[in-house]
């Protein structure tokens, strides 16, 4: 395209570039004929993947006067996508329409051409030419023609490769076809690119719909259902296809040209050097690119994000580029723009790898010059990390040194361990504050012992030198592996020994915080977490204020306050995507994380999952352990859906994951092994759910209390009595349940609490019938709707369930009603002894239970010592108050009603 294209209403129309297209072109009945194969629906490969949640999210936009626009590079499906979602819509497909776009369509008069045969006008567009119409009258003529047809209009016209088309004589008749389309019908448009005009009144008046790649990819599962029959016939494995999948990020046509593959070939290739992928990739993903352009994609490549201004700064080791990122995801090329980023992007993991090889010239430079850049902006960890990538030893010493615990607030931990293997050991020897600054970084990635040998293994002068900085980081290493008090005893030994970086105190009081949250001092958590805040503003760095505001929000879920913490959650996420001219950091991610929690808690399942999508992603990519929480949230999910199956792969997902990050079982197994025993209890496999809590009995013992699931200890606890009550041992339930409280010693979590009582109220209704329970229930229910926290409900679904069905109609009503009706399938209306018109009276009652446990009416006479003829009038009352005509009937009604 010329360069008069990029304003598409100034009028470039009479640029010479166009002159020949936008001339009247006289077209016969053969080019007519060859124009009709192209108005051809595309068929579906046989073996796609079906994909119903997508095909709702086409088919949902198609509504009458509706626009959806799909923008996608190559590769993704677009194009495949509607047609199955037309196509399982049920829709005739006599009633769509489909031109497929190409360069020669630039011309005014091939475009209405093509249009008038899709829509079967019989006025052709060279008919109002020589009649003198413009081409906008031609096309407002066959827009009347059309919405005056009484059969034949089409329900939808689909405008497929629209990145073809940049003559603006012929953006300007899309744009008028687009506006002005009949109000029954509706539009498809498929591009590479973004819509060569303005969008803002349609979306204004909700007509336009945008689906992006985002939508297009296949999920993890999905990736997994694709690859199914390879697994089964054991050409991949589970960890291959989660390879796969974390290499293309879920591309469709590259992943479809690999199963191709492995179907011919079994010797397997990595996925970059399989034949029909990298043509793939070099003939049509950056086939149209000059040698500048793609010299300029490799220098993208070699960095994790790239912006505008950092792709400039390293132009001087890149000569004759012509492509900054910015250009090159116009452009329609597989780049994503970082959410709150502004300007930063990152390559498609798969093409990033194709186009890393071979390494170009000048790498080093690059990197140190990457390096510099970051350094001069206080951005420690991207500073070291391109300065590791340069293989500069005195650069690293001189990064380290200087930033030292600042390179952790934004760390990327998978990055730093990946440069941690190639690390000269002479250059750890050199540098005591190298050393400590990996041990930081093995810490964060719950390698604790890798840790330890780090520091452990300072020379004594170094280590009375750096005495603060080594308290600081066995206070981090101790609370992440659950010992709270002497975390706290080693937290505050840091504080006293020596001087601390701003940012060592920082890590220091939220080690604090977390520890005092933690032991239940929620009011000495709070000081050390308004330190923490103090010491972010101080250190001016967003990442650090996230993190901060990330320890407040866990100490007000462990007090019960969910509404509070998910205020404070969504404004650090506001506040944090401020600073657009940087990468993530950890901190959002874990703001993310524990907004995923409370949306959990509070039921809003569609919401977390949304959400979870993406900071799992990224929490996977830069290996925060975040993703442990991430993984256990999908388990709960599963069980609460009654998904089991799925909610084990998710365990065992997991499971590998953290042996794979070499983490330590101390963070993991505690947590893991109670989700299995949560998911056996909810399969009635008792003694599988016993064994996996026996194994928890060390931790339970030593009072472990994880970083990333304060509420474990009494969550623990709580999976004993619920193993004592599916065994029938009330007795040993009731002992477990009083040693929970007397070892808490009245600072039990609100979560843990709310927990226990409902087990209390299970048991009590066992000991002392209902009417008590119902009272704990209904007193548990009030302080649970405060914060709509439901999740207590759903862990105890099967617990509860005869209580909550029995107690239901005597709950207020209220949404925490209707949120528990949902979650146990009651409707409000046709349950409860209330739906009686009359109520069963104390004495029907008593005899009710007695005819439900089989007794005749002289015996139930004689154990009431009353009259037989007292026994029959009451039957007659209890039928009539249930509307029954007999004593079975009877038995059945009072069931339903939770009168029995």
């Amino acid at each position: 395209m010329g360069q008069c294209v990029k304003p598409f209403n100034d009028g470039c129309a009479a640029n010479d570039e166009f002159q020949s297209a936008n001339s009247g072109l006289q077209r016969g009945e053969l080019v007519r004929d060859l124009l009709r194969q192209r108005v051809q629906i595309p068929p579906v490969p046989q073996d796609s993947l079906a994909r119903p949640k997508l095909d709702g999210k086409i088919t949902g936009a198609l509504g009458s006067g509706n626009i959806l626009f799909i923008e996608a590079p190559c590769g993704y499906g677009k194009s495949h996508a509607v047609v199955s979602a037309l196509g399982g819509s049920g829709s005739n497909r006599d009633q769509i329409r489909w031109i497929a776009l190409n360069a020669q369509d630039n011309a005014p008069s091939r475009f209405l051409t093509l249009l008038a045969i899709a829509l079967d006008l019989p006025e052709t567009p060279e008919q109002g030419r020589q009649g003198g119409a413009t081409f906008s009258d031609t096309l407002a003529m066959m827009q009347v023609a059309l919405a005056r047809k009484s059969h034949g209009q089409p329900r939808v016209l689909v405008l497929d490769n629209l990145q073809n088309l940049g003559n603006p004589a012929v953006v300007e008749l899309l744009q008028q076809l687009v506006a002005d389309f009949p109000a029954d019908s509706s539009i498809v448009l498929i591009s590479r690119k973004a819509l060569p005009f303005e969008t803002h009144g349609l979306e204004l008046e909700n007509r336009l719909t945008r689906l992006g790649s985002e939508a297009l990819e296949l999920s993890r599962s999905e990736t997994f259902e694709f690859f199914r029959p390879a697994m089964d016939a054991s050409q991949l494995t589970s960890v291959a296809v989660d390879n796969l999948y974390d290499m293309t990020e879920g591309w469709a046509t590259p992943l479809a040209l690999y199963r191709r593959e492995l179907a011919r070939n079994p010797e397997r290739k990595p996925i970059q050097e399989t034949a029909g992928v990298e043509r793939f990739l070099k003939e049509s993903v950056l086939g149209g690119l000059t040698p500048g352009q793609l010299r300029s994609l490799r220098g993208v490549a070699e960095l994790e994000l790239c912006s505008d201004e950092l792709f400039l700064a390293l132009e001087p080791f890149l000569p004759d580029t012509g492509l900054v990122p910015s250009q090159a995801v116009e452009r329609g090329l597989p780049l994503k723009p970082m959410p709150g980023r502004g300007r930063w992007y990152r390559l498609n993991p798969l093409l990033q790898e194709w186009l890393k090889s071979p390494m170009m010239a000048g790498y080093a430079e690059r990197m140190l010059l990457a390096s510099r850049w970051f350094g001069v902006r206080d951005q420690f960890p991207e500073a070291l990390k391109y300065a590791l990538l340069a293989g500069d030893a005195d650069e690293v010493i001189r990064i380290a040194s200087e930033g030292s615990e600042a390179l952790l607030l934004g760390q990327d931990t998978a990055s730093l361990l990946r440069l941690r293997k190639s690390l000269p050991v002479q250059l750890l020897e050199r540098s005591a504050r190298l050393r400590i600054v990996y041990s930081w970084v093995h810490a964060i990635g719950g390698q604790f012992r890798q840790a330890r040998a780090l520091i452990d293994g300072l020379a004594e002068p170094e280590q009375q030198e750096q005495v603060a900085r080594i308290c600081a980081l066995k206070a981090f290493i101790l609370r992440g592996e659950g010992s709270v008090a002497p975390a706290l005893e080693m937290a505050d030994r840091a504080l006293t020994e020596g001087e601390l970086s701003t940012q060592g105190q920082l890590v220091t009081q939220m080690v604090r915080s977390s520890a005092l949250c933690a032991a239940g001092r929620f009011q000495e958590a709070r000081e050390a977490n308004r330190a923490a805040a103090r010491l972010a503003r101080e250190a001016g760095d967003s990442g650090s204020e996230a993190l901060a505001v990330y320890a407040h929000a866990r100490i007000e879920l462990g007090k019960g306050a969910l509404k509070h913490a998910e205020q404070l959650l969504r404004t650090g996420l506001d506040t944090a995507m401020q600073e657009l001219a940087r990468p993530a950091r950890i901190g959002e991610t874990r703001l993310q994380l524990n907004l995923v929690l409370v949306l959990w808690h509070q039921g809003r399942e569609a919401e977390a999952d949304r959400l979870l999508v993406t900071c799992g992603r990224h929490a996977e990519q830069t290996r925060d352990l975040g993703l442990l929480l991430a993984m256990a949230i999908r388990v709960l999910m599963c069980r609460a859906q009654g998904r089991l199956e799925d909610a084990f792969v998710w365990i065992g997902r997991a499971e590998r994951t953290m042996h794979s990050w070499q983490v330590d079982e101390s963070l993991f197994v505690p947590v893991l092994e109670a989700l299995k025993a949560s998911c056996w209890l909810a399969q009635n496999q008792i003694e599988s759910a016993g064994q996996a809590v026996s194994k928890l009995a060390p931790y339970r013992e030593a009072g472990f209390v994880p970083e990333l699931f304060p509420m474990m200890p009494g969550l623990l606890d709580c999976l004993q009595v619920r193993i004592d009550l599916a065994r029938g041992d009330l007795i040993r339930a009731r002992e477990t349940l009083q040693g929970i409280r007397e070892r808490y010693e009245g600072t039990i979590p609100w979560g843990v609490e709310l927990h226990m009582r409902l087990l209390e109220a299970v048991i009590v209704q066992d000991e002392k019938g209902p009417v008590v329970a119902q009272k704990i229930l209904s007193s548990v229910v009030a302080e649970a709707a405060r914060e709509h926290f439901i999740s207590p409900f759903s862990e105890l679904r099967g617990e509860l369930q005869d209580l909550i069905e029995k107690g239901f109609g005597q709950l207020p009503d209220s949404p925490f009603k209707e949120a528990l009706g949902a979650l146990f399938e009651l409707k409000p209306d046709a349950v409860g002894a209330d739906a009686l018109a009359e109520p069963i009276s104390e004495r029907e009652q008593g005899v009710l239970e007695l005819i439900a446990k089989g007794l005749s009416n002289q015996e139930i006479a004689d154990k009431l010592h009353i009259s037989l003829h007292t026994v029959k009038t009451h039957a007659r009352r209890i039928n009539a108050k249930l509307d029954v005509k007999s004593r079975t009937q009877a038995i059945v009604r009072a069931r339903e009603l939770g009168l029995l």
